[in-house]
């Protein structure tokens, strides 16, 4: 063999780190890689050195192709180092060879950080309102090369490395660089293309390698049972919706007509095949479906990533990426465009209580409770077995204040309702005595979840004045729709579970009964205008064993209709902004599944067609009457005409607005038929019948009133008519003359 000249041996020595070291590199164990690979200076000149497994020879180029020189191999595993001719510390591209085999590995390592010390100081702080722009895979063109840049939070994990379908899901080969003082690794990896798999390796804080975990800021996500994220371009969408996004941002939202039509996406409708529809075949039917109903907003049930199809999105993996159930985010982003161009808003349910274990998920992300508390009496959900985000850390709240401006400026989405807001709000929430930890005053508040809440309602509120929050909260907690400089939570509504509640209770009862429960329907208004409230008939009504809403009326077919288009005539007329989950506006029998579409084929029935249209006329009532959604959220604009006949269970009442037409609203809710009813009104003159539930085209008996009635003065300051009250029905009527 012959003995190498001692000028190679001299020209050796500096490029060739310890054994040690570059067996922790082969094995990827190593923390940093960053300081072994890539281009170094040495007292011989600048070094470069590599890993790529399978090579047998390795030549370094410039990325304009220059040749650099031919690196030695070190170690038959890819471990290959050699001096360059290079000024200064740059990016190189490998040629790299195995027999007749060759390719070309831009180096990963020899390319400086992205992120900077501002970026730092607004993480530290807390305050960093780009993060998604930041975290996550982002397309970028960095020192003369294409490629994705990541970066992920987890600083008590040994080792992050991005791995996918472009290196083989090898650990070793893309090994992100720490930014110690924020425990954010991060790497540009030339090269990668949009539409690639992937995910990061982690090793834990005690070397063991974590299952493979999904990508938290990810924006877009593979199909299930498949759990990678996938790289994607910015959003793409020529937005076309200035006019609708001034009009919400400059209005009073609680003197506007709201009226929502709550949507789980995946099974409105299907495919012939039993597929789901993707969002430009949703657009296609929901929107002008929506249009014609008369329904102000598209409320969707959760649409971020989330594994399994049961749990209707509450169990999101990825909040950042709207499931690729439906087709590609830009997909979503033309629909919300489309709902803006005929005016439509769109919602969002999002779900910032609690986050499911799956091992791809954010459970122990690092190897440590990173997202989550590790006590499990604050960190552990005991109803929906799941873990509960860690609102006392910065970084978990930056991530989720981050998640809801980002559907505000990339979607440009018109609101979030927050589920389970009293689960956030109380320590104590469906624990026992010993199960749960005090706040730091020893009370079952907490503390650090409002904190959260207020903070990210002031951060949407400022940042997307079109935007609105809405708290689905069932418990008495004080000015959750009140500002927090008032002492509110910041929200813009609350959802009236109360409401819901009782009326349904009501409605629900034999009429014979309902004398007995005549508070039922009285109470409600003692609060009404504690908070901006939203009426809910949301799809927990009509699941888990509950029955569909026509299914919980009392009496025979005909009277169940009747008690229905009662009920839905009662809550379009009672003060609150509407909400209906998708199939109750057709009394579909059946309750719903999400494994299954709605009944359409019952609207060839009279009574299931009447109900829909039911429902449009009073959407369309609704909207085109300011009186009935104009002080919605304000006791002015409600007024008791009749609140007392327990006997008959008849009540009235009276909207009103600025500069509007009183509107009466009379319930007849027994199946008595009253041909005389006397009821007290305003202002004597005649008022027209602009709404009867037992019209004949609603299927009805068609008993009413001709169209009007005549108010007669009774003394200085009212009048009285005398009515046609149909069974089991609700007329509105409005002043005339």
């Amino acid at each position: 063999m012959k003995k190498p000249s001692k000028q190679a041996e001299k020209s050796t020595e500096p490029m060739a780190p310890a054994p040690a070291v570059v067996d922790a590199i082969l094995s990827g164990q190593h923390t940093d890689p960053f300081a072994v690979l890539g281009v170094h200076n040495s007292k011989d000149g600048f070094v470069a050195r590599c890993f790529i497994p399978g090579a047998e020879t390795i030549t370094a180029m410039a990325l304009d192709g220059t040749m650099l020189g031919d690196l030695n191999c070190l170690h038959p595993d890819g471990f290959f180092a050699g001096i360059v001719a290079v000024k200064a510390i740059q990016p190189l591209r490998y040629r790299a060879t195995r027999g007749d085999v060759e390719w070309s590995v831009t180096d990963p390592y020899s390319f400086g950080p992205v992120l900077g010390p501002m970026d730092d100081y607004f993480v530290r702080e807390g305050s960093h309102l780009r993060l998604f722009d930041k975290m996550g895979a982002h397309p970028l063109h960095h020192q003369g090369a294409d490629g994705f840049h990541f970066a992920v939070w987890a600083p008590n994990a040994k080792r992050v490395s991005v791995v996918g379908d472009f290196n083989e899901w090898d650990g070793r080969r893309h090994v992100m660089r720490l930014r110690r003082d924020t425990g954010i690794w991060e790497i540009f990896a030339p090269d990668i293309r949009a539409g690639s798999a992937y995910k990061f390796e982690i090793l834990g804080i005690y070397g063991d390698v974590l299952p493979l975990k999904a990508d938290p800021f990810a924006r877009r996500s593979e199909l299930r049972p498949q759990t990678a994220s996938i790289t994607t371009g910015e959003l793409e969408q020529d937005w076309d919706d200035a006019d609708h996004i001034k009009h919400w941002a400059s209005v009073d939202k609680r003197r506007q007509p709201m009226s929502i039509y709550e949507v789980h996406a995946g099974s409105w409708q299907l495919r012939d095949d039993g597929s789901f529809l993707t969002w430009d075949e949703m657009a296609e039917r929901l929107i002008p479906y929506c249009v014609d109903m008369g329904f102000t907003h598209i409320e969707f049930l959760p649409i971020s990533e989330h594994p399994y199809d049961p749990s209707w999105g509450y169990q999101t993996t990825g909040l950042y990426a709207p499931t690729a159930r439906f087709g590609e985010p830009e997909g979503f982003a033309r629909f919300v465009n489309g709902c803006h161009k005929v005016g439509i808003g769109v919602l969002l349910d999002w779900v910032p209580a609690h986050f499911p274990t799956d091992a791809h998920g954010l459970r122990q992300f690092d190897g440590t409770a990173l997202y989550e508390h590790e006590d499990p009496r604050q960190g552990f959900h005991p109803d929906w077995n799941t873990a509960i985000y860690n609102f006392g850390r910065s970084e978990v709240l930056s991530y989720l204040t981050n998640n809801a401006l980002y559907w505000g400026e990339k979607f440009h989405l018109d609101g979030l309702r927050v589920d389970a807001v009293a689960s956030m709000l109380y320590l104590d929430y469906s624990r026992k005595d010993g199960e749960w930890i005090p706040n730091e005053y020893g009370g079952r508040e907490n503390l650090e979840s409002v904190r959260f809440l207020q903070k990210m309602n002031q951060q949407v509120y400022a940042a997307h004045p079109q935007m609105m929050t809405i708290a689905e909260e069932s418990t008495s907690w004080p000015k959750v729709s009140q500002p927090v400089h008032e002492g509110g939570l910041g929200f813009g509504f609350k959802w009236n579970m109360g409401f819901m509640h009782d009326t349904l209770s009501f409605f629900a009862r034999d009429p014979v009964h309902r004398k007995f429960h005549h508070q039922e329907i009285t109470f409600g208004l003692l609060y009404a205008f504690s908070e901006n409230f939203v009426l809910p008939i949301s799809h927990d009504e009509v699941v888990h064993g509950k029955g569909s809403m026509i299914a919980k009326m009392p009496g025979d077919d005909w009277q169940k209709f009747a008690n229905l288009r009662a009920y839905y005539a009662f809550m379009w007329g009672y003060p609150g902004k509407k909400l209906l989950f998708m199939g109750q506006e057709f009394a579909q029998w059946s309750e719903w599944s999400e494994k299954r579409a709605l009944d359409w084929n019952l609207l060839q029935y009279p009574l299931h067609e009447g109900m829909r249209r039911l429902v449009r006329d009073l959407n369309l009532t609704y909207r085109n009457k300011p009186t009935l959604h104009a002080r919605d959220c304000e006791g002015e604009g409600f007024e008791w005409l009749i609140s007392d006949d327990v006997e008959q269970s008849v009540f009235a009442w009276l909207r009103k607005a600025p500069d509007c037409k009183p509107i009466a609203v009379i319930a007849n809710l027994t199946p008595v038929y009253h041909e005389h009813y006397t009821v007290p009104l305003p202002v004597a003159g005649r008022w027209r019948e602009i709404l009867n539930t037992d019209a004949e085209i609603y299927g009805g008996s068609g008993k009413g009133n001709g169209g009007r009635v005549e108010a007669v003065p009774q003394g200085h300051d009212w009048a009285a008519a005398s009515l046609s009250l149909p069974p089991l029905a609700v007329i509105m009527l409005e002043l005339e003359s």
